[in-house]
């Protein structure tokens, strides 16, 4: 069976948008961000603030998405940012370009200020787009997930398809979560798991397998049903698609969307603005 995030009605700004918009704003943004050599904090400080301030507005309770932002914040700072501080990987030329003095080494690699620059440039960027995915699962209606796809103007088998990956990924945490307890019940000590890579691999053998096999089978058990109701066969409706429709506040986020998104292409493009660079002002901090 599938489960979802752990969605909670809220009479929140967010919530009251159409779910449409919510995504199309997401993907302006997201666009907007990655547009090539777009790294000049002028551009993504004002994102990153809209995209807190959204944030917050969603009123979502720190003990509901307190591990996920453990893991984003270990696989931004420790891996992203960790990267960009040591080799400067990943951006432009001009961050590994030797003029640029020194502060300190690690390991006999020279840790310059344009690396550290351009690293909190990158950590910024990705919790910038973090802030924005984060409360979709959480405060969008899990059954309106392919209603929003399919109004989108996507087929039903994509629509599908997406509905099913917002939820594979919670169910999966709860398979994982049961076999876990099981396998302790059982007297198996997970704190024990230790060794190379090889070793813990086998060791983790008795939860890795059960939840693989959990898997393959919920996604049968799917398949299963679908068949079962001809899905694809012909045109589906949809349960609540008559209850999507744009009000005021859906086109002024629209719009935003489109503005970010298209302000970024001619700052870009148009205006040479976006390179990256070093403000003074952090190049004084460390001469």
């Amino acid at each position: 069976m599938l489960v979802t995030w752990k969605y909670r009605p809220r009479d929140t700004f967010i919530q009251r948008l159409d779910p449409r918009t919510r995504l199309l704003f997401f993907f302006c943004v997201i666009f907007g961000l990655t547009l090539p050599d777009i790294w000049d904090y002028r551009v993504i400080l004002p994102l990153f603030a809209m995209s807190l301030t959204l944030y917050l507005m969603a009123r979502i309770e720190w003990k509901d998405v307190r591990r996920v932002w453990i893991f984003i914040f270990i696989l931004v700072f420790m891996i992203v940012g960790l990267n960009a501080l040591l080799s400067g990987r990943g951006g432009p030329a001009s961050v590994t370009n030797s003029s640029s003095p020194v502060v300190f080494e690690v390991l006999g690699i020279d840790v310059t200020i344009a690396k550290i620059w351009f690293a909190l440039t990158q950590v910024v960027r990705m919790i910038t787009m973090t802030l924005l995915a984060i409360p979709i699962p959480y405060t969008m209606d899990p059954n309106i997930y392919g209603t929003a796809f399919r109004k989108l103007g996507s087929s039903d088998k994509v629509a599908f398809t997406m509905d099913l990956a917002f939820r594979f990924l919670p169910t999966f945490a709860r398979d994982f979560t049961i076999t876990m307890d099981s396998q302790r019940a059982r007297g198996y000590e997970l704190e024990k798991v230790n060794g190379g890579i090889a070793s813990r691999l086998r060791k983790l053998a008795p939860l890795i397998i059960p939840v693989v096999m959990q898997s393959t089978v919920t996604g049968e058990e799917v398949i299963d049903a679908m068949d079962l109701r001809a899905f694809g066969t012909t045109p589906r409706t949809w349960i609540k698609s008559d209850d999507l429709r744009y009000k005021t506040a859906d086109y002024f986020m629209l719009g935003l969307g489109f503005v970010i998104l298209v302000g970024g292409f001619v700052l870009r493009f148009g205006l040479g603005i976006g390179e990256f660079f070093i403000p003074d002002f952090f190049t004084n901090l460390f001469v």
